[in-house]
């Protein structure tokens, strides 16, 4: 984020890649976990050749890598709408797609959640994955060249939001619900650079990764209390015994949910507002994605918190609220 220079950009998106893999594969007595870390390795790697291919690229057209100059340069070294240009800017949105978990590479982020739960809230909710997002932001006058490109972008990320959403529907284990809305929300945000609004995208990097995180680290205290079971069938009724977990998870689901005031609201609908002048389908389904997003949250909230408890009779006896090294940075 801080390099001026996309040379130092792809050492920093291979560094974070590699500390993904290896906090994925962190609970390494299961060997589950480790295929997860890595098929979540080698996934992303299949985007890094394309990122490496876009730098060359690049570096063919304007003999430098440093981003300002690309930046300025661009008008006068690229032709509109040419097919190197073309190239150069889907080469580039491949290589965001492997980070960002976009379709076709998609997969590893939902097995991904073979993690430690704050390592969720941290990598695969809000920093790694939206590293891609925040390079098509930075090199978006490639992508303003490129009209073609831009608006495969708009194609895929909405593609993504919605089918992303129709799987979290039916998840039962509480992050992996959580995952697949990751993939989601990303969706809506490529979105947000295929129509142009690139500011709208960046702001919901931001809202995305604080109410995203919240939710993460309320499914950490809610697997904490259960004894680690993550099955959201064999909960309810916890906001009897969690009210902190059930209150901050609550306020987290209603700005995931775009309910005003909170945030996600005002990032969508920067979004959404966006999508509309540039193509009206683009919004209609995007609005489908969203009522989705708030239908399988709660679900999740109100299976996981709301009605009966129906765990074991052990599981019943031992819940209890989180130590506070758990709920302070939950309400902070």
């Amino acid at each position: 984020v801080l390099g001026d220079n996309l040379a130092l950009l792809f050492l920093g998106w291979e560094g974070v890649g590699l500390c993904s893999y290896l906090l994925i594969g962190y609970y390494y007595q299961n060997p589950a976990n480790g295929f997860a870390a890595i098929k979540a390795f080698t996934v992303t790697r299949v985007g890094d050749v394309f990122l490496l291919i876009a730098l060359f690229l690049i570096y063919q057209q304007f003999g430098t890598l440093n981003i300002a100059e690309v930046v300025a340069a661009a008008p006068t070294v690229m032709t509109q709408s040419s097919s190197l240009t073309i190239w150069t800017a889907l080469m580039l949105f491949l290589g965001a797609a492997g980070k960002s978990a976009q379709i076709p590479l998609q997969t590893w982020l939902a097995d991904a959640m073979a993690g430690p739960t704050p390592v969720s809230a941290l990598i695969h909710a809000a920093t790694m994955v939206t590293a891609g997002i925040y390079m098509i932001a930075r090199s978006n006058i490639l992508y303003t060249m490129a009209p073609a490109t831009q608006t495969l972008v708009a194609v895929i990320g909405l593609a993504t939001a919605i089918f992303a959403a129709t799987i979290a529907l039916k998840q039962n284990d509480i992050k992996k619900v959580l995952a697949y809305s990751t993939v989601s929300q990303l969706g809506y945000m490529f979105l947000g650079l295929g129509v142009g609004a690139y500011t709208g995208a960046v702001f919901h990097v931001m809202t995305h990764a604080f109410f995203k995180a919240l939710l993460f680290l309320g499914a950490g205290s809610v697997i904490h209390a259960m004894h680690h079971e993550q099955d959201i069938r064999k909960m309810g009724n916890l906001k009897k015994y969690m009210p902190i977990t059930h209150m901050t998870f609550l306020l987290a689901c209603l700005a995931i949910a775009g309910i005003p005031p909170f945030s996600g609201f005002f990032s969508k609908d920067e979004i959404l507002v966006a999508a509309y002048s540039s193509n009206p389908i683009f919004y209609y389904i995007g609005v489908g994605g969203a009522l989705m997003t708030a239908f399988y949250m709660f679900r999740l909230y109100t299976l996981t918190f709301l009605g009966n408890f129906r765990g074991t009779h052990e599981q019943e006896h031992h819940l209890h609220e989180s130590p506070s090294a758990m709920t302070i940075p939950l309400i902070v």
